[in-house]
C-alpha cells in the first residue's frame, strides 16, 4: 500500500513537473517586448535600459559579439553603441534570459531601426555564428552579409587583418588563469 502511495505520488509530481518545463520552455519562446530609455552602455554589446516602471534591465544584443573592453576596438564599440542607443527610446525585442540573468535581444530605435545590425554593419561587432539560431532565419542571413561587407570595406575592426574574435580572446585568458 505504502509502494502505491509513493510511486503515485512519484508519478504525480513527474507529471507536475514535465507541466511546468514544458509551460516555461513555451515561455522562453514566446516572443516579448520591453520598452524603455538606454540609460547605460557598458560596451558594443550591452545596455541598460529603464523601462516604465523604474526598472533597469540588462540587455545583451543577440546575434552580436562585440570586442571585449581591452581588446582592440572594445572602447571604439562601445562608443558606436553609445551613439546609436544612449539616451534613446527602444524597443527590445526577445525570448530568452542568459545564465547571467540578462535579456539576450535585439534592440530598435523608434524608427524601427536594428542597432544590433548597426554594429555589425559599422565593423563594430562580429555575427555570433555560434548563436545564430537563436535569431530569426533572415536576421542570421541579414547579419552575416553585413559582417561579410564590413570586411570587405575595411572598416571598423575590419581595418585589423588579424582583428581577434571575442570568443577567442575570453578563451585564451580563460586558459591562462
Amino acid at each position: 500500500m505504502l509502494t502505491l502511495r509513493n510511486s503515485t505520488a512519484a508519478a504525480f509530481a513527474a507529471a507536475l513537473f514535465l507541466l511546468f518545463a514544458s509551460a516555461l520552455h513555451a515561455a522562453q519562446r514566446t516572443p516579448q517586448a520591453l520598452h524603455g530609455k538606454v540609460i547605460g552602455v557598458a560596451d558594443g554589446d550591452t545596455v541598460k535600459v529603464l523601462d516604465d516602471t523604474n526598472t533597469t534591465h540588462t540587455i545583451r544584443l543577440l546575434g552580436i559579439d562585440a570586442p571585449e573592453k581591452a581588446q582592440a576596438f572594445g572602447t571604439r564599440a562601445k562608443h558606436s553603441l553609445s551613439e546609436l542607443a544612449y539616451g534613446q527610446t527602444v524597443t527590445v525585442k526577445w525570448r530568452k534570459r542568459d545564465r547571467y540573468g540578462r535579456i539576450v535581444g535585439t534592440l530598435h530605435n523608434r524608427r524601427g531601426d536594428d542597432l544590433n545590425l548597426r554594429q555589425v554593419q559599422r565593423g563594430m561587432a562580429w555575427h555570433y555564428a555560434d548563436y545564430q539560431r537563436e535569431q530569426l532565419p533572415a536576421d542570421r542571413e541579414t547579419y552575416a552579409e553585413a559582417e561579410v561587407e564590413a570586411r570587405q570595406r575595411r572598416i571598423g575592426l575590419w581595418t585589423d587583418p588579424h582583428a581577434e574574435a571575442p570568443w577567442q580572446y575570453r578563451k585564451k585568458k580563460r586558459e591562462r588563469s
